[in-house]
């Protein structure tokens, strides 16, 4: 019985190989064009990728800045684009990363007058964004480094 079922076996893989080989043999050269269209295919992924890399390179660098120990306030800048005190104060507690609500508790002021301290502020320093406000002042001198 074991005998009859190995050569079973055996000759069911000898059929199936023969099989492979005539469907091999019979269609070559569809196996043939479609192993080069694979070929080109990788070719043409790996292209498009080295083709799109971008080409800057972006190198970060540490930047030391001295603090000085004496600032002066450029007055002249302050004049030019009519910040007032309050406005200034706005800014500074802005730069110490304050939020609005706790500006207004700070400044014994409302919600809605820091709101509209800081949009003059954004308008007369051409800004939209806090952080934007805070780098500009420290830019134009308005506020300590």
């Amino acid at each position: 019985m074991l005998l009859y079922g190995v050569s079973l076996a055996g000759l069911l893989f000898f059929m199936r190989w023969l099989e492979f080989r005539l469907l091999v043999m019979s269609h070559a050269t569809e196996i043939y064009v479609a192993a080069i269209a694979v070929v080109f295919l990788v070719l043409g992924i790996w292209l498009a990728k080295q083709l799109t890399k971008p080409k800057t390179v972006l190198v970060e660098k540490t930047v030391y800045v001295s603090p000085s120990d004496e600032f002066t306030r450029n007055e002249k800048v302050l004049e030019e684009l009519g910040i007032s005190k309050r406005e200034l104060e706005v800014l500074e507690l802005i730069a110490l990363g304050l939020s609005n609500n706790e500006i207004a508790a700070r400044l014994f002021v409302s919600l809605n007058t820091v709101k509209t301290h800081s949009s003059k502020l954004f308008e007369k320093l051409d800004v939209n964004r806090r952080t934007q406000a805070v780098e500009a002042a420290k830019r134009l001198g308005i506020i300590p480094l």
